[in-house]
């Protein structure tokens, strides 16, 4: 399947989240066939919850499998430290990301411990997550753990 059309699923999950007063990141986690197994948003503010990034939302969505080794995790943002762990933590080996140029998480960590990582550049994902950081430092700080 096209990245492109895997980073689509992933990016609209972050309008969505913008939609609703969150924070723009969004993911998908497919097989390495295409098939969506689950799809989020980072949902820390609508739910008052520090824990639910957007990796996090679709790894749950997508429920409990035997194992994660035929998955691919599509992320609109580079991942954090705690959704790199979870990359990590459930063997998932490849890692599709929109972009890295407004948050540099642990995908050269991942990429060190042999995941999979392509990086896209997406001039939308770039363009959701500038805009916001402007619009909202705060936020944007505290869910990245330092303050503005």
């Amino acid at each position: 399947m096209d990245p492109a059309q895997l980073l689509a699923v992933a990016r609209a999950e972050a309008l969505l989240g913008r939609s609703e007063g969150g924070i723009p990141i969004g993911a998908a986690l497919f097989t390495v066939d295409g098939e969506l197994l689950g799809r989020g948003h980072n949902r820390r503010v609508q739910d008052g919850d520090p824990s639910m990034h957007a990796e996090t939302a679709a790894f749950r969505n997508a429920g409990r499998r035997p194992h994660y080794r035929d998955t691919i995790m599509v992320t609109t943002l580079s991942p954090c430290w705690y959704c790199s762990g979870l990359v990590r933590q459930f063997s998932i080996p490849r890692v599709l990301i929109g972009e890295a140029r407004t948050f540099s998480g642990g995908h050269d960590w991942l990429a060190g411990t042999g995941v999979d990582i392509t990086i896209l550049d997406d001039a939308e994902c770039v363009r959701l997550m500038t805009e916001f950081v402007a619009e909202h430092p705060q936020l944007w700080f505290e869910d990245i753990g330092t303050s503005t």
